[in-house]
């Protein structure tokens, strides 16, 4: 498995269009590709949690979507999510039970997210030496491990600075 770059910690002031317009794109390529429909409700889910690097909660998306749809239910909701988790655009972030956008959909890999306590935003690592260690030591122990996430929480450079 490959490293993938670090992603960053955003200002406050950060233009998200560019990361929607890259994340929407890529999400359209990958749907393509796959022959799966990249329905409105799906693009408008992934829009909105791509809309900050903050964790979003499924009931946040759903009080936004309702503003342009109101009959949306949570239903519509979270096959949306479980869509685009599927299909790898997205990360769910256990701890917080919320969803961030994935900056790496069309590698297959498992990341490693930094949480900041101060600003809330999350960084995604992927080092493939740590799930290794991960897998390794938890055979040691005769666990299989069928899928991981770790969560790391501290402040992000922005926040030390304040």
């Amino acid at each position: 498995m490959a490293k993938f770059p670090a992603t960053r910690f955003y200002a406050q002031r950060h233009n998200h269009n560019a990361c929607i317009h890259s994340a929407l794109n890529k999400a359209q390529h990958i749907c393509a590709e796959k022959e799966i429909r990249f329905t409105r409700i799906r693009q408008q889910t992934l829009e909105l949690i791509w809309s900050s690097h903050k964790p979003v909660l499924a009931y946040e998306l759903l009080r936004t979507l309702r503003r342009e749809k109101r009959n949306a239910e949570p239903p519509t909701v979270y096959r949306a999510l479980d869509f685009l988790l599927e299909n790898q655009l997205i990360h769910k972030i256990e701890s917080l039970n919320a969803y961030v956008g994935c900056h790496f959909p069309d590698k297959d890999h498992i990341s490693q997210f930094l949480i900041c306590t101060g600003c809330h935003q999350i960084a995604e690592l992927e080092d493939s030496n740590v799930n290794k260690v991960i897998t390794r030591q938890a055979a040691r122990s005769g666990f299989q491990v069928a899928q991981q996430t770790v969560e790391i929480r501290g402040l992000c450079p922005i926040c030390q600075n304040l």
